[in-house]
């Protein structure tokens, strides 16, 4: 067989593992790979190079993508269906394997409903990702949020600050909730619960009231305050169609410094979290998702992902992966006590 591979959306700690996964898979099973450069676009662009054993060799502990990656708009990619069926064609693919997050998976599943040959494997830093337990990648973020959260507050408490540390996650609280609770914050604000200023304000004043030197408070970038509470503003949408966040670390420091009287500083720890080398859980999650997606085209599962149950690798409907975002439930945000 030959199977086409591909990174799209925003880069990942885990997916160097997966395309070295898919190639050695796929070469035991005497079947060609190649990679389309810069996700989508390559594919629609037929811009692609060969994938062998020698390509893929020292890229497992490696962060980003050897490939690249890019957004493409939807339209451009709905426009583009006839064109990317012609260059597989044209090629000999058996099959497509795009690696990527909600967007990606999103239009991997217009392609295949469209009667492309594809099996997803998602990724994605957030943990948003519908019908898996986890995605590669997360793991990363939580550690580098962690190890950032533990440094600051030998800073915060040198110079009595508060510091108000902002995390990656968009719509979804798992990095600041993780992050939160491994690094002993004294608040985590989440984007699943509004948080109210005020009481925000009464905990880490409390803290300075009971003789404590420093505050670390940590949110997630897509959190808001309750409507009315604070003086916020909205940010814009790109032409994809996401929302730019507006920095909420950096309105929530310049209230609780009028608030409370002290000096207060936002942090926004931004795409390192993306960044570097994926930690060992994360390369044995990826290997195993790119070793079942090649198992999955063999099998001719196409228009499924690759998906986490319990301790299982499991094949799921396209269509389950992209129908909602996995945000945090209130049973697991209620069990941190500091989420506000």
């Amino acid at each position: 067989m030959r199977i086409g591979v591909l990174t799209s959306g925003g880069d990942c700690p885990g997916l160097n593992a997966v395309i070295r996964s898919v190639v050695h898979r796929a070469g035991a099973l005497g079947d060609e790979v190649i990679g389309f450069h810069d996700g989508w676009r390559g594919l629609l662009e037929c811009d692609w190079r060969p994938l062998d054993h020698d390509a893929v060799a020292g890229i497992l502990a490696q962060g980003g993508t050897v490939l690249g990656s890019s957004r493409v708009q939807p339209a451009h990619l709905r426009d583009g269906v006839e064109r990317a069926r012609a260059h597989l064609a044209d090629l000999g693919l058996d099959a497509v394997v795009p690696i990527g997050g909600e967007g990606t998976l999103k239009a991997a599943k217009l392609l295949s409903d469209a009667g492309l040959p594809l099996v997803g494997v998602p990724k994605t830093i957030d943990n948003d990702i519908a019908a898996t337990d986890v995605t590669f990648g997360f793991d990363t973020a939580v550690g580098v949020a962690t190890d950032a959260l533990d440094r600051l507050k030998t800073t915060a408490e040198s110079h009595q600050r508060v510091l108000i540390v902002e995390v990656m996650g968009r719509h979804t609280g798992w990095i600041a909730l993780h992050s939160g609770m491994a690094a002993g914050a004294h608040a985590v604000l989440v984007p699943e619960r509004p948080f109210d200023v005020a009481e925000v304000a009464e905990r880490v004043g409390a803290r300075f009231d009971a003789g404590k030197r420093f505050a670390i408070v940590v949110v997630a970038e897509g959190a808001k305050p309750l409507p009315g509470t604070m003086k916020y503003e909205d940010g814009e949408r790109d032409i994809y169609g996401h929302e730019r966040f507006s920095g909420v670390a950096r309105q929530l420091s310049l209230e609780l410094e009028d608030r409370l009287g002290k000096e207060a500083r936002p942090v926004i720890l931004g795409h390192v979290q993306r960044g570097g080398t994926p930690t060992a859980y994360d390369r044995v999650l990826a290997t195993r998702f790119g070793r079942e997606a090649v198992e999955a085209v063999h099998r001719g599962e196409f228009g499924r992902m690759t998906a986490l149950r319990g301790t299982e690798i499991v094949m799921v409907p396209l269509a389950d992966a992209v129908a909602t975002l996995k945000t945090v439930p209130a049973a697991r945000y209620e069990e941190c006590e500091t989420v506000v």
